[in-house]
């Protein structure tokens, strides 16, 4: 594995007395794109807000480019290049889709934000046709496009995507993660969180399947993709 830039050592995490993650170790080199993947219910929305300081580890490391970050608020996070691209999309309706993009930069990366909104109008050329329009008015599948291209406003360092193929037709799964591989092309490492197995594990270099609050598998992608526990006990297939 190339240099380690997310490293998570015996995570727990969770609401009040209760813990929905435990002993979680993984790991995301330079450049490299992972995918967690899971169900409803296993974790993976917490397992985000831990990483991203939203919601406050009980036990456990992690380490970001070197530094210890399980204690620290999401803005500094954010400013070290860690970015959060959460479920749901949550794109500002009423802003038009230069506005949105715009306040990508607001913690990292404002002294580039032209440079940088026209490297997100070259990977999502629909967005680049439609800047002055609200947001709100955005096909689902375009604002998904606007809250990855916002995320990319603020220079990051590694990116987590969760959830982001939700909702979408087939059509634009695919065209999603043939972006995906595109922006991972300009050295951007990614975090895939989702219930997408098939196009995740086509994408990804490695693979960590969470059930339960904690890994029941994790390895190559390839030897993930051929495992009958993941087809047969964890995700139907």
């Amino acid at each position: 594995m190339s240099e380690v830039l997310l490293a998570i050592n015996g995570l727990a995490a969770g609401y009040g007395a209760s813990e929905v993650l435990r002993d979680i170790d993984l790991e995301v080199g330079a450049g490299e794109i992972v995918a967690v993947l899971g169900s409803n219910g296993a974790g993976k929305s917490t397992l985000n807000r831990t990483i991203s300081g939203v919601l406050r580890a009980t036990r456990g490391s992690i380490r970001f480019a070197g530094h210890a970050i399980e204690r620290e608020k999401p803005a500094k996070i954010v400013a070290r290049g860690l970015i959060h691209v959460p479920e749901a999309r949550c794109v500002f309706p009423n802003l038009t889709i230069e506005e949105n993009l715009d306040l990508g930069s607001y913690r990292r990366g404002r002294a580039h934000r032209e440079r940088n909104r026209a490297r997100v109008f070259a990977i999502f050329p629909r967005l680049a046709e439609r800047r002055a329009q609200r947001a709100g008015t955005l096909s689902g599948g375009e604002q998904q496009m606007l809250a990855i291209g916002r995320g990319l406003m603020a220079e990051p360092q590694l990116l987590i995507l969760d959830e982001p193929s939700l909702g979408l037709s087939p059509r634009l799964v695919e065209e999603l993660f043939a972006l995906i591989q595109r922006i991972n092309a300009a050295g951007v490492a990614l975090l895939l969180v989702e219930q997408n197995v098939v196009q995740c594990l086509e994408v990804a270099r490695r693979a960590y399947v969470l059930e339960g609050g904690t890994f029941v598998l994790h390895g190559n992608a390839a030897d993930i993709r051929a495992d009958p526990n993941l087809k047969r006990a964890y995700l139907g297939l």
